[in-house]
């Protein structure tokens, strides 16, 4: 693949655990630990690409309708996938950053996630962002609290301006969004960062994504003319 044609950020909405494990006739904390495995892989695949920024929907403020069961066992598969892992996080020069509200989080889980993001400060290659207890609406609210808090006057307030109090501040927006598992939908995900996204839907659930279906979605992108508003020649499209 021509690196020039690659995506600088990519953001995955990472579906279909719970369906990866009822085809099975197992329990969804199977389908988790199977997806976790993928994300795993799908973040050394990305590193190893030259992806700069990947971006991976881990927990919505949604999910907190879901059995206290089921939380509680996500959580305690993200503290230990987090410590299991930072010592690969580092080799590779990854580092974590979170988007959205921790301290609503499980204190251990929480703990462990800054201890992550504390010991990969200073990687360079590749930031990996976990959006956790996140939504989209909520985040776009919260960096509207932050000017007003800030006291930035309405005749400041711009879209770059804006940006710099997103979970995001500093980051390019996404180039490609991936969803799997067949849903169309962004489901409150990067609302403000997406408007220019590239969509890719793959009916492949989340656990079964592989190295070999991520490179499916990059090459996909890479055939794709970005035109942002215009005809691609330098003139506005109508």
């Amino acid at each position: 693949m021509d690196t020039a044609r690659l995506p600088e950020h990519v953001a995955i909405i990472m579906d279909g655990n719970g369906r990866w494990a009822k085809q099975r006739g197992l329990q969804r904390s199977a389908g988790h630990k199977a997806g976790a495995n993928t994300a795993h892989d799908i973040v050394t695949e990305a590193r190893s690409v030259g992806i700069r920024y990947l971006t991976l929907y881990t927990f919505s403020k949604e999910n907190w309708a879901r059995p206290q069961e089921e939380i509680g066992f996500l959580f305690d598969l993200l503290g230990d996938y987090l410590t299991k892992n930072t010592p690969s996080l580092l080799e590779q020069s990854i580092r974590l950053n979170i988007l959205g509200d921790i301290e609503e989080l499980p204190f251990g889980a929480r703990q462990i996630v800054k201890r992550t993001c504390q010991k990969t400060r200073d990687c360079r290659a590749m930031v990996l962002n976990l959006a956790l207890n996140y939504s989209g609406r909520e985040e776009i609210l919260h960096a509207t609290r932050s000017m007003m808090a800030a006291g930035i006057p309405a005749s400041k307030v711009t879209e770059s301006s804006f940006k710099d109090h997103l979970y995001t501040a500093g980051q390019p927006d996404p180039d490609l969004i991936i969803r799997t598992s067949g849903e169309l939908r962004l489901s409150n995900y990067l609302l403000f960062q997406s408007a220019y996204s590239e969509l890719y839907f793959t009916d492949i659930l989340w656990p079964d994504f592989s190295p070999e279906h991520f490179h499916r979605a990059l090459e996909d992108f890479a055939r794709r003319s970005r035109r942002f508003g215009t005809t691609g020649e330098g003139e506005p499209s109508t």
